[in-house]
């Protein structure tokens, strides 16, 4: 009978690492089409009695603008080229003023962000954390940092039903995400932590603060290269 259990338990593992590995690879080279996140989200505005809502229109790299790419990580992961999908740094400095009781956001880099938005749930139970840092490490394994910062700018959630780079600049700024000012750019960045809370459009003064920050932070980033 354990045997039996093994040999299933076993068969079963290495189906898993073989089906995760898999998707992963496959997402390396074909761009996801939907996310959990956005069906989930679409339910709730139908629940809410809204119309069903998802949109986005995916973007290659090269033709998204250099001044999103620059907000991006200067509001959302500075090391981003650095490490290997875990900001050691980050998550020290976040543990230590959550500790303090200050508000802060957590130390979550690029690439757990997009590992949330495209393999998991929504969610913070310690098995999806170790689903998250698994995948983290297969991404950065088998995607580069460029495929990375793709898929993350075209998924993220930038608004109510309104996901990616060049969906959010076409309502906001009536344009294509190829040509945002580093203004513009860094106002879409500003309102990341709670894009459903704040919007471009009508910026709090906190939200003006976090682009005046996220402006200069984008001027030392003037030397990026992606592998």
């Amino acid at each position: 009978m354990y045997q039996k259990l093994f040999k299933y338990l076993k068969r079963a593992i290495i189906g898993f690492f073989a089906i995760t590995v898999l998707w992963v690879l496959f997402y390396r080279f074909i761009n996801p089409p939907v996310t959990y996140l956005m069906i989930s989200r679409a339910f709730e505005r139908k629940f809410d009695g809204k119309s069903w809502k998802i949109d986005k229109e995916w973007r290659d790299f090269d033709e998204i603008s250099l001044n999103l790419k620059k907000a991006i990580i200067a509001a959302e992961d500075a090391r981003f080229l650095e490490h290997s999908g875990f900001d050691f740094k980050a998550m020290e400095h976040a543990y230590k003023k959550n500790k303090d009781g200050k508000k802060i956001r957590g130390g979550s880099t690029i690439t757990q962000q997009m590992v949330k938005n495209v393999f998991l749930w929504p969610g913070r139970s310690y098995i999806r954390k170790g689903f998250e840092a698994y995948f983290t490490v297969l991404v950065e394994l088998f995607w580069s940092k460029k495929r990375i910062l793709e898929v993350y700018l075209n998924v993220i959630e930038m608004g109510d039903g309104i996901y990616g780079a060049e969906a959010a600049t076409q309502k906001y700024y009536k344009k294509s995400c190829k040509s945002l000012l580093k203004s513009e750019a860094a106002l879409l960045a500003a309102v990341l932590p709670n894009p459903r809370r704040w919007t471009p459009a009508n910026p709090t003064a906190y939200i003006y603060r976090r682009q005046a920050i996220i402006r200069r932070n984008m001027n030392a980033l003037n030397n990026l290269t992606f592998d």
